[in-house]
């Protein structure tokens, strides 16, 4: 038997976007696309709109919308205007660490959340037998490691970056901006951890238990032995996440980070 169906069950009132917000997504996407590159000055506000048929006050809170999402910077004045800036992924760690921050995500949640992603990545770069150009970044990185054995801090810096660049040479775009969102919030906190405890032997004995693991791993990849290189870097992880985290486990990043 047909029911006839009431308007109210199938009709919702439907928000007209702003032309403000019309004009900030066609130029949102002549970034994205390329069409616009960084640093390109847009044509001048008068000639915008005309082209767009818009007033004065609507082209601005366009231009508020894309400068909130940082992807233009206006600057007034007799030589001012606005300049494009290309989407940039230490912007959306920073927004992220916010988020973290409010949402009171514990460092042991962080470091999890690492974890993971090193793993999906590492299984994704084991899975085909990587090539000597594609491990390049990563053996610098070791020829680094090497020469500032003695130096704590720069030791720190590196043995971070390892992990960064780990996640890249798998070359998944997705986890690459994952990995660099976390890699915001654990660079300060590592560096935090390396100021108060770079004078105890213990913190020197793991940088160089590190770096003998992280050559070991490079070993790995390079003989196409992907489940051994998977357990190793398992293993790592989270001995090293338990060391950091020692009595730490459940500090939010905010207090972290304050």
């Amino acid at each position: 038997m047909n029911q006839k169906v009431s308007l109210a069950a199938v009709a919702s009132p439907v928000r007209v976007p702003k032309t403000a917000e019309l004009v900030a997504s066609h130029l949102r996407r002549q970034i994205v696309r390329g069409e616009l590159k960084e640093g390109d000055a847009l044509p001048p506000e008068s000639a915008l709109m005309d082209q767009f048929g818009v007033s004065r006050p609507t082209l601005r809170e366009a231009f508020r919308v894309l400068e909130s999402e940082a992807l233009i910077s206006v600057r007034r004045g007799a030589r001012g205007g606005a300049r494009v800036h290309t989407p940039d992924a230490n912007v959306a760690a920073r927004y992220a660490g916010l988020v973290l921050q409010f949402r009171g995500a514990t460092l042991a949640d962080v470091y999890a959340g690492r974890r993971a992603i090193e793993l999906a990545a590492l299984a994704m770069l084991a899975s085909r037998k990587p090539s000597a150009a594609a491990l390049k970044p990563l053996e610098r990185n070791l020829d680094e490691m090497d020469a500032h054995a003695d130096d704590p801090a720069k030791m720190a810096l590196l043995l971070q970056d390892f992990h960064r660049l780990l996640v890249d040479v798998a070359r998944n775009q997705t986890l690459t901006i994952f990995a660099e969102m976390i890699d915001h919030v654990i660079s300060l906190q590592g560096e935090a951890y390396v100021a108060r405890t770079s004078h105890q032997p213990e913190t020197r004995k793991g940088a160089k238990d590190g770096t003998r693991t992280h050559h070991r791993l490079l070993e790995l990849l390079r003989a196409g032995k992907g489940v051994d290189a998977i357990d190793l870097w398992r293993r790592h992880l989270d001995e090293a996440s338990a060391i950091v985290l020692r009595g730490a486990g459940a500090t939010t990043v905010l207090d972290s980070l304050a």
